[in-house]
């Protein structure tokens, strides 16, 4: 079972050379002006949004408007972006209408903005949605401009720099984040088949009549995984959709602490809403076969092998090696992710916690595993028949 699996990660990995290098901030250009509209989705984030508004408000000229879509907040999150209007022109608060039946809240609200975009700002060539716990980095919006128009990209998100703070994040979170290089090619790496496109909803360029086509957001009304599920039917109509490594010009802070990180990015990392079955079913058993099982099987073999049967047998020496070879990958694998964490506020306990992260990869398996088999009935405050 683990043989096929290994191959599979291996030709995954094996393209790492030949990924994009990072992007790195621009500053805008003339021919850039006023060509881009965001769109932030925000429910009750008074406590997340700041460094986000800060960060938008740090893009040059080529970012013509920022809306924020609320969801009817309670928490003074409409209070804090009336606030930063006054410092902030290019700033616009608007309410989406309720939510329909059949749609998830925040795909909602990220159609409601790109409609808003439509009818304020027709001269906007660019859509980019942009989470309300991310912090945009100075010539952000500016570098993925001229990515995408260089390269003729028509849709491009990003993976972004994390803020880890808790020691349990710290253990759990490089575990669940695993699962995702496991499944996929590395960032930088154009995508074979739209069923193998990844996207980030964190930080998502789309050129605007390119949504218009697909008709916004709708494709990915009921998805709780709106940014893949929408990616991939762009490139299933025959747009390039590009993933690529935004370490170096945004930041995000998720969740708090290991319980959330558990709970709330857990929930969808099955990705089940923007594949098939089948799909599903190949990549749980990929994961199982890849990150699940070596570290278990490794400390079985041993315990085993003080049985003189096992120790000669062929088979098991060739399993047992297997998995130390994966094993072997997996702490390799640290290292190569190390640059996607913001280690400024890391304690010695937090760097302690990362290294060892590997042994958190049965409970990351498992977080699948209980995110294929149901689906969500609470996010973001929102509940879900």
């Amino acid at each position: 079972m683990q043989l096929p699996a290994v191959l599979i990660l291996l030709s995954r990995l094996l393209k790492g050379p030949q990924r994009r290098s990072p992007l790195q901030p621009q500053a805008a250009t003339p021919n850039q002006i006023g060509k881009v509209g965001v769109v932030v989705p925000t429910l009750n984030e008074v406590q997340r949004l700041s460094p986000c508004l800060a960060g938008l408000s740090q893009q040059s000229y080529e970012l013509q408007q920022i809306v924020i879509v609320d969801s009817n907040s309670q928490d003074g999150t409409r209070d804090l972006v009336e606030a930063a209007q006054a410092r902030e022109p290019r700033l616009q608060l608007v309410t989406d209408d309720p939510l329909p039946s059949q749609w998830v809240g925040r795909p909602w609200a990220l159609h409601n903005g790109f409609l808003y975009l439509n009818q304020q700002q027709p001269a906007v060539e660019w859509f980019l949605g942009i989470d309300a716990d991310t912090q945009p980095q100075p010539g952000l919006v500016a570098s993925l401009l001229q990515v995408a128009e260089a390269e003729n990209y028509d849709l491009i998100s990003l993976s972004p720099r994390f803020i880890l703070k808790d020691v349990g994040e710290w253990w759990l979170q490089p575990a669940l984040l695993m699962t995702l290089l496991f499944r996929f090619d590395p960032a930088g790496i154009n995508p074979e088949t739209p069923e193998t496109v990844m996207a980030n909803g964190q930080c998502f360029l789309c050129r605007r009549g390119v949504l218009e086509q697909v008709h916004g957001y709708s494709a990915a009304k009921n998805s709780f995984c709106d940014d893949v599920t929408l990616a991939r039917y762009i490139a299933a109509q025959g747009f390039k959709v590009g993933f690529l490594d935004g370490a170096d010009v945004i930041k995000v802070r998720m969740y708090e602490g290991f319980r959330e990180t558990w709970t709330e990015w857990g929930r969808s990392l099955s990705l089940k809403d923007a594949g098939t079955a089948a799909k599903l079913f190949h990549d749980c058993w990929l994961l199982l076969a890849v990150q699940g099982l070596p570290l278990i099987s490794v400390i079985l073999g041993s315990i085993l092998l003080g049985n003189l049967w096992l120790t000669t047998n062929p088979i098991i020496q060739i399993w047992l090696n297997l998995n130390w070879f994966l094993v072997a990958i997996r702490f390799a694998l640290l290292m190569a992710i190390a640059p996607s964490y913001d280690w400024s506020q890391a304690s010695i306990a937090s760097r302690i916690s990362f290294l060892t992260s590997p042994f958190a990869d049965p409970l990351a398996f498992l977080r699948i595993i209980i995110s294929a088999l149901s689906r969500p009935k609470q996010w973001r405050g929102r509940f879900y028949s």
